[in-house]
């Protein structure tokens, strides 16, 4: 039996531009765009119609499960609770991070995440889940634990991407020792002595872990077909090292010149929503106006926030000039979608999925009214 649902009286967000019409949804596809009024339909009041936003970095699931330090949430309740604010934050399609190697800032080890992937695979077979997940193995390259967690997720099917990280100090994200020193010394409650042993041990354990650890996992995900992304590049031989590695998506690089040598890679570059609706990186990176106003942002990534990454898309057209509203809307729907191999989604036209979602402007934030994925309303 054929489903069809009419949305009419909406404007919307085209790959090249912005129409007043309707849109036609039949058994989870776009069946049909027509310009101008129509009589028959749910009327969207002159609301937007985006494509849903497609998520591929979010460390949001991790605060659920662990909410405070040393308690643990149950881990279905986890991920039930953080799809509902995903979904009504109008991602309809979620990567989520969970995080493989361990390190003193973890709090929850390797069989915690392997619990909430459990939780995650459960809920979409039980068809429980707002928007459609798939797990982002996000890998601390340094840390002596990488390797035995990654394998916990050796069969995994929904694993679709990983990326490669090394927190330790003195590069990449913490450059600057006295960004390392306020994130680390006020989150671990350390003196200058406990301090200074902490980036020792660190340090140490990179120099040992990480050129192995990158490399084993490298060659197991392009065995398995996993995409690849590299994390906090900041210097032209990080992009090297990633581009040998088969890197297609340059997560958060922490300076201009990281990121451009990324784009000419030809690798996607990643930057987080909320660098952007801040006005700037936490660590005092680069910030992802500045890549959008060079040419250099390909995607954003809610990171920590979900609804940032709406916002973001709402914001970049009117802070960038040359930016209309459908080229910032691809940066959070057809760019992350096409990236990671999903070329059903993130474009409103005939043929593609129907996940959409209407939204209206109040006082220049994005109010997200209703969403749909594969034309079934979720939130």
């Amino acid at each position: 039996m054929t489903h069809e649902t009419i949305l009419r009286n909406a404007r919307i967000v085209l790959d090249d531009e912005v129409v007043e019409g309707s849109v036609v949804l039949r058994d989870g596809r776009i069946a049909d765009i027509a310009p101008g009024p129509a009589r028959v339909g749910d009327d969207l009041e002159g609301d937007f119609l985006i494509p849903g936003l497609v998520e591929l970095h979010t460390d949001h699931l991790e605060g659920h499960y662990a909410p405070r330090p040393k308690v643990r949430w149950n881990p279905l309740a986890a991920v039930l609770a953080h799809d509902a604010q995903v979904a009504s934050s109008g991602i309809t399609t979620v990567f989520d991070a969970l995080r493989i190697g361990l390190d003193e800032e973890g709090d929850v080890d390797a069989e915690g995440m392997r619990s909430l992937a459990d939780a995650i695979e459960e809920s979409l077979a039980a068809d429980r889940l707002r928007a459609e997940h798939f797990l982002h193995l996000r890998c601390e390259v340094s840390a002596s634990d990488c390797l035995s967690a990654f394998s916990l997720f050796k069969d995994d099917r929904h694993v679709k991407l990983a990326s490669l990280m090394d927190h330790s100090p003195g590069q990449r994200q913490f450059t600057n020792l006295d960004a390392y020193a306020a994130y680390y010394k006020v989150k671990m409650k350390l003196d200058d002595e406990a301090f200074r042993r902490f980036c020792d041990k660190r340090t140490d354990e990179s120099r040992r872990n990480a050129a192995p650890n990158r490399r084993a996992i490298s060659a197991a995900c392009k065995e398995r077909g996993i995409i690849l992304a590299s994390h906090d590049d900041a210097t032209p031989e990080h992009v090297g090292e990633a581009a040998q590695d088969g890197v297609r998506v340059a997560e958060f690089p922490t300076t201009a010149a990281a990121a451009r040598a990324s784009k000419e890679a030809g690798m996607a570059v990643l930057m987080g929503a909320p660098n952007l609706v801040r006005g700037g990186s936490h660590s005092g990176n680069v910030s992802a106006q500045e890549l959008a106003e060079g040419g250099d942002l390909d995607i954003l990534s809610s990171d920590y926030i979900p609804f940032s990454l709406i916002q973001a898309a709402f914001s970049l057209s009117e802070l960038v000039d040359g930016i209309s509203l459908p080229q910032a809307v691809a940066k959070v729907s057809k760019i992350p979608a096409e990236a990671v191999g999903l070329t059903d989604r993130g474009v409103i036209e005939p043929g593609r999925r129907a996940d959409l979602v209407r939204v209206r402007l109040d006082g220049g934030i994005p109010v997200v009214r209703t969403v749909w994925r594969a034309g079934r309303r979720v939130a």
